[in-house]
């Protein structure tokens, strides 16, 4: 087994199927949406819709779309579901996911593992039936890899898990271009290592603010086996990297003079955040003072705004 047994909190905790028996049905269909955890698939989506866009040059099919986007929610909530499943151990002890479905026992363990293996079964079909087959290979393996290398492999063992880990984030930028032109180009890829060098610098700052957490499991996450000046060098590393791959676009060019004047712009208002989180930890500014969570909440709003500018692009050039 790839999964570290963590000591549970006292028996009755966790739900067993007998506690879910009498609980109300509009309530149980909440707990099983809430374990596809819809805040962070939305953000899949951002970044699956606007590829569609660019890949078009113009405004995709929109029943091609929304089949994506359908594909897409039900994969990522498959995934998010084994994720609880597989962490529901250490989800008991932590105090950001003590309100989950299988902790409160809103939904026992087996209804939670059956529930996601059908989502990825579904999810699957629907893409190779639906949109095309290449597709299907990618959802498949951007949940598989989430589920098995991140989850069961790497984020019980190793610091750098996000940063490999967050590959199957990567995945819904190729999925967007791929169910559009059933092929793969250079723009998906350049988008997929942006997103790729984005994840750490956008996970880590919450990682900073929950480092408590993941200490009392025994999760290695950068923040629990490292300072904060070393992971603030490590953000500001990463988001150099990262805005600058995402000007690569224009050169190469899939863009134009919009995308390129919005990546400058929030990529340089993300440069001087993180360099502002840097010099906070270099001071050693901790608690509230280290705003850390400024760049995290910053780091969804850029993410939204880059791939807002490639979907509005192709309709300026």
């Amino acid at each position: 087994m790839y999964v570290t047994a963590v000591e549970s909190r006292p028996a009755g905790v966790l739900g067993t199927s007998q506690s879910t028996a009498h609980r109300p049905f509009g309530v149980r269909v909440m707990a099983f949406v809430a374990l596809t955890k819809p805040r962070i698939i939305e953000l899949l989506l951002i970044t699956t819709v606007p590829v569609m866009f660019l890949a078009q040059r113009g405004v995709p099919d929109l029943r091609l779309v929304l089949l994506t986007c359908v594909g897409g929610y039900l994969s990522a909530g498959g995934a998010n579901a084994l994720n609880m499943y597989i962490d529901r151990d250490i989800d008991a002890l932590m105090d950001r996911t003590s309100q989950r479905p299988l902790v409160t026992g809103m939904v026992s363990p087996r209804e939670c593992l059956a529930f996601g293996i059908g989502l990825a079964v579904v999810s699957t079909l629907l893409f190779g039936l639906a949109v095309n087959w290449l597709s299907a290979w990618l959802s498949l393996g951007a949940l598989l890899f989430y589920v098995v290398v991140y989850t069961m492999i790497l984020k019980r063992r190793t610091s750098q898990n996000i940063v490999w880990g967050g590959i199957a984030g990567c995945m819904p930028v190729l999925i967007g271009w791929s169910a559009v032109t059933n092929s793969m180009a250079w723009a998906p890829v350049i988008l997929f290592l942006v997103i790729f060098f984005w994840t750490p610098p956008h996970y880590w700052p919450l990682s900073m603010k929950v480092k408590d957490d993941y200490a009392r499991v025994g999760v290695p996450m950068l923040p629990v086996v490292a300072g904060n000046k070393a992971v603030a060098k490590q953000i500001v590393l990463y988001s150099w990297v990262m805005v600058g791959v995402s000007l690569l676009l224009t050169p190469l060019g899939y863009t134009g003079w919009f995308y390129t004047a919005v990546a400058l712009a929030a990529g340089g208002w993300w440069l001087w955040e993180a360099h502002a989180l840097l010099n906070r930890a270099k001071a050693e500014v901790t608690g509230g003072k280290l705003k850390e969570m400024r760049l995290f909440h910053w780091s969804i709003t850029y993410v939204s705004l880059l791939f807002v500018a490639v979907a509005v692009d192709p309709f300026l050039r």
